[in-house]
This record gives structure tokens, sequence and C-alpha cells, in this order.
């Protein structure tokens, strides 16, 4: 018998993949959030607040825009959703503005994230800026010195930043270093989780917020083309918020096909990669059951992508169910295939992309359109947080 749907289930399963796998000083907190979020979220003065929000302080809606001279070349109608046109630059804003809408309602004035391109962090340290709350960022090391721009950013809104020099030094530890924070302040702290990763709720009530993308399609593809659904839609994965917003509203619609790019890094059987729905098998990481890339030992495999954003050995447990149940496909894009992607975008439609979403441009000439396609493809973010991994990059 067919799945009838690909959301989380009552206790935050999609299929065998999700729950809450905690320990137990965060069972209070995470059973309070899980009793809370969606009374708050359904609520109209929620709704209200938060559209507003959206709406005259993000800049939303983003456009979606025909990319004429990229449908030329792989033979489609193809759109880009502008998130990369957000405040901020990236689709983590969406996350940030309900997230911190929700810990005021709790009666949270600790905030507390984890980041790797930074966008997340820049996100929430400007949010807790937007409402005077306090903002503790913690960062990998090694993704401190390779987004120090963001880092600058995320210090000038006032945040405190918590380089994390453990194991990789890179997004796994700062997720871990979260957590274990909000295990000793669990009175007073809100985490804000950047993904749609994490122990239940944090994945579906990251889709709930991120659904704002896949609403906006539906009405812009209604005005555009007269139809409210594309054939094509396609976003990169990393945790996969913005590829969990943009399906959102599509995920039980047959006729939608749904296409995910993951960090195939120096390629999936390297060594060196963070292809965690090709090359990873199942287990518990940061709070839910999903796909996770492991050693033959068993131990979580440090990942690798020239992306900080997408650098993490495991999926949102929505896109390992996607992928298990094959409603979705996943290309693995390697780091070069990737940049390519970036210079390409750049030059034909004058939009410098960042690093994650170059591996969704990278997953193009992987596929095989109709003309008579029309496709959605998300540009998560923008790159001016990757330019000098371009310039080392630089193509002549």
């Amino acid at each position: 018998m067919k799945t009838t749907t690909f959301q989380a289930d009552a206790n935050g399963y999609y299929g065998e993949f999700g729950g809450a796998h905690i320990p137990e000083t965060l069972a209070a907190c995470v059973n309070k959030l899980k009793e809370t979020y969606l009374t708050v979220l359904e609520s109209k003065e929620f709704k209200d607040e938060y559209m507003e929000l959206l709406r005259d302080y993000v800049g939303r809606p983003s456009p979606l825009y025909l990319a004429r001279r990229m449908s030329k070349k792989y033979g489609c109608r193809l759109y880009l959703k502008r998130e990369d046109l957000n405040h901020t630059g990236a689709h983590k804003i969406n996350n940030t503005v309900g997230q911190i809408l929700l810990a005021n309602k709790m009666g949270k004035r600790r905030i507390i994230a984890e980041t790797g391109a930074g966008q997340h962090g820049v996100a929430t340290a400007t949010v807790c800026a937007l409402m005077d709350m306090e903002c503790t960022i913690y960062m990998g090391k090694v993704d401190t010195e390779r987004q120090h721009v963001n880092v600058e950013k995320m210090k000038m809104l006032g945040a405190t930043i918590v380089p994390v020099t453990e194991g990789s030094g890179t997004l796994t530890e700062a997720v871990e270093a979260a957590i274990n924070d909000w295990c000793s302040h669990p009175d007073d702290t809100f985490y804000i989780i950047g993904s749609a990763v994490g122990p239940h709720p944090y994945p579906d009530m990251v889709a709930r917020l991120q659904a704002v993308i896949s609403e906006e399609i539906r009405q812009q593809l209604q005005e555009k083309e007269g139809r409210d659904y594309p054939d094509y839609l396609m976003a990169c994965v990393g945790g996969g918020s913005n590829a969990a917003g943009t399906f959102y509203h599509y995920l039980n619609d047959e006729r939608v096909n749904l296409v995910m790019a993951e960090a195939g890094g120096l390629g999936i059987d390297s060594g060196k990669t963070a292809a965690s729905i090709h090359r990873g098998t199942p287990g518990v990481l940061h709070g839910s059951r999903t796909l996770i890339l492991h050693t033959p030992e068993g131990e979580v495999m440090e990942p690798y992508s020239i992306s900080a954003g997408l650098d993490y050995p495991g999926i949102g447990p929505m896109h390992a169910n996607l992928a298990k149940m094959n409603r979705a496909t996943v290309l693995a894009v390697n780091d070069d295939e990737a940049l390519a992607a970036a210079y390409e975008l750049t030059r034909l439609e004058g939009i410098v992309p960042a690093l994650e979403s170059a591996h969704i441009l990278g997953a193009l000439p992987k596929m095989n359109f109709k003309p008579t396609d029309v496709v959605v493809l998300t540009v998560s973010g923008r790159g001016d947080k990757d330019i000098e991994t371009y310039l080392k990059h630089l193509e002549v």
C-alpha cells in the first residue's frame, strides 16, 4: 500500500526516520516544545505577526525568476526561487523569525544556535537583535576561518561566537556543543536549530516555517504559467531546510518530481564526502534517527564538502524517508561540479549563488528535461560569503 503522506506523524517520524532520541536532561525541554509549537504556529496571533515580519522585515515574497539563458541551455522553462534576495541573504531567516517569536511566547530570553556556513548564525543574531535577546552562536573553528565575514557580521549584531575546536571543528561539533549548552541551561534557553534536523518537533517545525517557500511557488506559478505546480522541484540538501520548504506543499503531489543534490565532496567513494543519502546507513544523530555517514568501525564519519553549509554527516529525517520511498531523486554533486555551476549561473544570469545552492545548480547537467517542462530550482542563498573560495578556484 502506498504511503499516504510524507509529513511527520504524531511522534515525529517520517516512516522509520525521525523521533526524539534525547538525553533525560533535555526531555522536559523538548516535551514542552512539542506540546507548545503547533498551538502557537497555528494561532492567528502568531500567523499575523510572522507574516508581517516576513513581508516588512525579510522582504517576502522572494521573486520567482525565469532564467532565460539557463532555460535555453538546459532545454526547459527554468525558474529560480530567489531566496538569496531575502534579508541576511538566505532562506534561513524564514525559520529564525518564526522560532524567535515562538521563544518569546514561551518566555525564553536566551537564544543559542549552531551554524556552518554562517547564514543561520547571521539570521539568528539578526532576529535576536530585533527582539532584544541574548544570543550565543556555536561554530566550528574551521568554519569560523573559512566564513570569517559572517563571523564579523554576527559579532556586529551583538552575538557571542563560540569557536568549537573538538573533532573536525565543523558543523557536526557545533551542533553537539549547542546541545550540550541546552542541557546545561534548560530553563531559560531556547535552541534555534537551523535545519530540518534534530529531535522532534524540530524537523517538522522548521519545515512548517520554511513552507512559505512552496506556498509562494504555488501562487507565483499560477500567475506565470497558469498552473500552480511545476514538473520538477530542485533543492540542495545538507540538513535540508530549504529543500523541506521548497517541497512542503508538493510532497504528496505525484505530478511533481522532487530532486535533491547533496555534497559529493571529492567523490562519494573517495572517503571525502558529505553524501549521507548515497553512503549513509540508519542510525541516531543529534536526537533523530536518520541516514548517517559511518566508518567501517561504526563511528560517525567526518564529512567533507567545499561548502560549509553542507558539511554534515547526516540528513533530515524527512529527506531520508523521501529517498527511501523513492519519492525524490537524489544526486551527488562534487566540489568541482558545484564550482563550475556557480560560475555558469554568474555568467549566464548575473546571479552569484552560495556554494550550497551551487550544488543543486550542478545537478542540472545530470537531468534530461523536455522543452515543455517547468522546473523550479531554489537558490537558497547568495554567494557573498563564498567569494574567497570562488576566487581561489577562478576560471579563466
